[in-house]
């Protein structure tokens, strides 16, 4: 085999996107999807019967186990699964309430049943507004056991440092580890920001900061659950009231004459009034679909709605935001500590799925989780391991649902030489049958990125698909209408 080339550079993806948007000139935009969509607009309030579209990452820090929340759930896959898994694993009859059935079924009789604490989403998959895809993880180009095995990583290169934390959770979101700038999130938000009129509300975290969200351009903006943040100063309180809170707001803001100083007021301008406008347009937003109390995603995901019910006043057409919750480590107490995690995120994308519907967009809305990595089929004890591939769901009215994408993988904790086997590294971890950039772009498609401009938001794509002698891995895994 060849050698690989090496990921795209984050300098020449910004070269690429500057000539992109060139390229998207009104005397040179492409034909069909982001550009196509939004050929005829000059600023986005100009045009606000432009279709809105949001993706929405939710993100399960930690190493989410994926067995015990796509659970296997057909007798044979069942018995296999509980024997692996003694003292962690669920019950058949415990699933009963919570199995799946899809609108055609799996080819081999295989059934999955979802956590017996996600009943919320087990309903959003009967009523078609959600899908399963079937192990997905990080790879750089398809690969097997026998390759992952050999030593020539040249032919055969790995996603870098897997089974970290840290690294997979920014492999994930940005296609590479730790340290990275930019992610693919905000390189979508680099495309969208001439049709948003260089908005900052484009890319947005509920979250604080994650590398998913920046792009070359594209800053994200932070808010809390509660709103908007102040600049510290300004939100505190003064012992001479309110005009010494206006005298140090124009002193912040004023312009100056060394270089630095003049760019760092410059900022604060800009953030105080960013802050200022993102506050008044929240304020005018009336949001009555009910969500969870003491749930910390639930309440971010509120605040996301809440963001979307502004976009009008705002001008926007496209954006992407992030939330995330953590505790998802489980090395011991899986049983018990597994549940409630699940519970928060399965009434979370629920309620926030059914404000979509309140606020007219569920159409134009798509929610999708991610995480650190997969883990051990094979337990530690009363928990499991890091591992690689892992099952993801998605959620809204666009997404053709209730129904699996992907290879339902064996159950099997690596019997050696066994067919099964060839689908593990040791202890039952997966080996993704499907790439997070088959994933991303997938997405990204819907949310309007023509092909040729792909690669400009995830840089590993082209050895994919097609046109990369793998038919067996498409781009587009057909899960979005």
């Amino acid at each position: 085999m060849r050698e690989m080339s090496s990921p795209l550079s984050p300098g020449r993806r910004a070269f690429l996107r500057k000539a992109a948007a060139l390229a998207a000139s009104p005397a040179a935009r492409p034909v069909g999807g982001l550009a196509a969509a939004l050929a005829t607009m000059g600023e986005a309030s100009a045009a606000p019967d432009i279709p809105y579209k949001a993706l929405v990452c939710v993100f399960m820090l930690g190493g989410n186990d994926d067995a015990n929340t796509v659970v296997p759930y057909d007798a044979a896959s069942w018995s296999a699964y509980s024997r692996i898994r003694a003292g962690v694993a669920h019950t058949q009859a415990s699933l009963d309430a919570t199995a799946l059935r899809p609108a055609v079924a799996l080819a081999g009789g295989r059934q999955y049943a979802l956590h017996p604490s996600m009943g919320a989403l087990a309903g959003l998959f009967h009523r078609g507004k959600m899908a399963v895809q079937l192990n997905v993880g990080p790879l750089v180009i398809p690969i097997t056991r026998a390759q992952y095995e050999s030593a020539d990583r040249r032919s055969f290169p790995l996603p870098p440092k897997l089974f970290s934390h840290n690294d997979q959770q920014s492999v994930w979101q940005s296609s590479s580890p730790e340290g990275s700038t930019v992610g693919w999130g905000g390189n979508l938000g680099d495309l969208a920001l001439p049709y948003n009129g260089g908005s900052l509300f484009t890319c947005m975290s509920v979250s604080g900061n994650m590398v998913f969200l920046s792009g070359d351009q594209a800053l994200q903006y932070q808010v809390s659950p509660s709103g908007v943040v102040a600049v510290d100063g300004l939100a505190s309180l003064w012992y001479g009231g309110d005009a010494v809170r206006q005298a140090f707001s124009q002193v912040i803001q004023a312009p100056r004459a060394h270089v630095l100083e003049n760019e760092y007021n410059r900022v604060t301008q800009r953030s105080i009034a960013s802050e200022a406008r993102l506050r008044g347009a929240l304020d005018a937003v009336r949001l009555t679909t009910p969500f969870p109390a003491s749930n910390p995603l639930a309440s971010q995901m509120r605040m996301v709605a809440r963001l979307i019910g502004a976009r009008q006043s705002l001008g926007l057409v496209r954006q992407v935001f992030m939330v995330t919750l953590p505790g998802f480590d489980l090395h011991d107490n899986l049983l018990k500590a597994h549940g409630p995690l699940l519970q928060q995120v399965s009434e979370a994308m629920a309620a926030f799925h059914d404000a979509t519907v309140e606020l007219g967009v569920d159409q134009q809305v798509t929610a999708f989780t991610a995480s650190d990595f997969g883990r051990t089929l094979s337990p530690n004890g009363a928990g499991s391991d890091h591992g690689w591939g892992s099952h993801h769901w998605i959620v809204g009215g666009a997404v053709r649902g209730q129904a699996f994408y992907g290879t339902p993988p064996p159950v099997s904790a690596g019997e050696t030489g066994s067919e099964a086997d060839q689908s593990h590294v040791g202890q039952g971890r997966l080996i993704p049958t499907t790439s997070v950039d088959q994933y991303a772009a997938t997405l990204s498609s819907w949310l309007g990125v023509p092909d040729p401009f792909m690669n400009q938001v995830v840089p590993n794509i082209n050895r994919f698909g097609a046109a990369a002698g793998r038919p067996d891995y498409p781009w587009n895994l057909g899960f979005m209408n």
